[in-house]
């Protein structure tokens, strides 16, 4: 049975919800449905996305304050809608593995919730994509959320909300025989670099820049060229020590929240480091009031980045030994010239994977063990995890959703059982998803 197949058969339809929940006004209203989106002049991907824009509305909430959500799908596919990063009952959680209902076409659903924690999240669909490079994560279908804590992350004076995305994705094939996907366009809000207003900014501000990586696949590089990014907050969750550093680096689902100190007056491009990445329109210029002219870059002399750079030296978790731990081991499964690999958890593909369960209020030990030759970054539903050590070197006090397992490394992190019933684990690369990157915990 493949993932389509599972979920065909495990999902009838949209659920009955609540009567308060069916009444209640909805805060914001989000439109699923096809859309032409301009990436330069006069030229037009067309793709889905929601309410007409990409990235699709802001969503800003409080902390702790219901609401309501009102989707209406104007496709011809089942869609849903994940909130990913927020603490949600797994029926509301958007992941029809773990039963939400699919929405399906030209029907509409109301997910009503609590929003929490505070701080930087996203929504974006998650349906199976297989070998359509138009569907899934590869569309459009992506958006920021943002739910105000109840203080604020840092002082600033203006913020910024950008997403990265890659475009008119095709497979080729690698030297193994393998298929991955590949992209011709490179977007940060839908636009390439130079086309559409630059982002305007003054000197002396603080600017907080909020950054996303909606990618399907790809793990993105970025600086600001003359400025440096002093870094609060990983994934939505702030960092005890904030630290400088000259470049960001997100795989795919990750966020990173930091402050600019707007000090070199110009014209300025942040883009991808790498350049063919960047000549592909990954980039977007920040203008200085009153400077014109043309954009500069400066080309740094190396890519570097670590999560234990951000790590505390005062941290409040648990000690290990108080955590179970449960060995996951990846591997890839050769399908043949020309085909997806297949992608296994302890040895399994989804939905044959093993569904492990877990006690409410207990901390486990994740130990993700890559034995392939690809970057997985994998990511864990409806929970926070601390990262606890990294390619055999302890660490503490990193706390994310989505972290990057690099090839044939291990990457061990903790979590809390508190969120009931299932609980979606998976690589949030869209074709390792789709070709059996995912398991189940249990909260029993």
């Amino acid at each position: 049975m493949t993932r389509r197949e599972f979920l065909q058969t495990g999902v009838a339809g949209v659920g009955v919800l609540p009567a308060e929940c069916q009444t209640r006004r909805p805060d914001y209203s989000l439109t699923i449905e096809p859309y032409a989106l301009e990436v330069f002049p006069r030229r037009v991907i067309r793709t889905v996305a929601y309410n007409s824009q990409i990235p699709g509305p802001l969503l800003r909430f409080e902390e702790g304050r219901m609401v309501t959500i009102h989707v209406t799908n104007r496709t011809g596919n089942s869609e849903v809608v994940h909130w990913h990063g927020l603490f949600l009952p797994s029926d509301v959680d958007g992941a029809m593995e773990e039963g939400t209902p699919a929405i399906p076409p030209e029907a509409k659903a109301r997910y009503t919730f609590t929003p929490q924690p505070a701080g930087f999240r996203w929504y974006h669909t998650h349906t199976f994509a297989g070998r359509d490079l138009n569907k899934g994560q590869y569309s459009g279908q992506h958006g920021f959320l943002w739910i105000e804590p109840r203080e604020n992350p840092g002082r600033y004076d203006a913020e910024a909300f950008l997403a990265l995305h890659d475009w008119r994705g095709q497979l080729l094939m690698s030297d193994d025989g393998s298929m991955n996907p590949s992209y011709d366009v490179s977007t940060i809000n839908g636009r390439t670099l130079g086309f559409g207003e630059p982002l305007r900014v003054k000197q002396g501000q603080r600017l907080l820049i909020h950054l996303l990586n909606s990618s399907a696949t790809d793990c993105h590089w970025i600086a600001l060229a003359g400025h440096q990014f002093e870094v609060i907050a990983l994934d939505g969750n702030p960092i005890t020590a904030p630290c400088s550093v000259p470049m960001l680096s997100l795989a795919p689902a990750e966020r990173v929240s930091a402050v600019v100190l707007l000090n070199n007056p110009g014209v300025w491009v942040l883009g991808e480091v790498r350049k063919h990445i960047r000549a592909a329109g990954m980039g977007i210029v920040i203008e200085y009031a009153g400077w014109g002219g043309a954009p500069r870059w400066y080309q740094p002399e190396a890519l570097l980045w670590s999560y234990q750079r951000f790590e505390s030296r005062n941290p409040s978790a648990p000690d290990a030994e108080s955590a179970t731990p449960v060995p996951l081991v990846f591997k890839s499964k050769f399908n043949g010239h020309g085909d997806l690999d297949h992608w296994t958890i302890n040895g399994k593909s989804f939905p044959r994977t093993e569904t492990i369960e877990i006690i409410q209020g207990q901390r486990y030990r994740l130990q993700f063990r890559n034995e392939s030759i690809d970057h997985h970054p994998v990511h864990l539903h409806r929970h926070v995890f601390e990262l606890r050590r990294i390619a055999g070197r302890s660490t503490r006090g990193v706390f994310k959703d989505t972290v990057l397992v690099n090839s044939n490394t291990q990457v061990d992190v903790e979590f809390t059982a508190s969120q009931a019933g299932l609980t979606l684990f998976h690589c949030h690369q869209q074709d390792h998803m789709d070709a059996g990157f995912m398991m189940l915990f249990r909260n029993v």
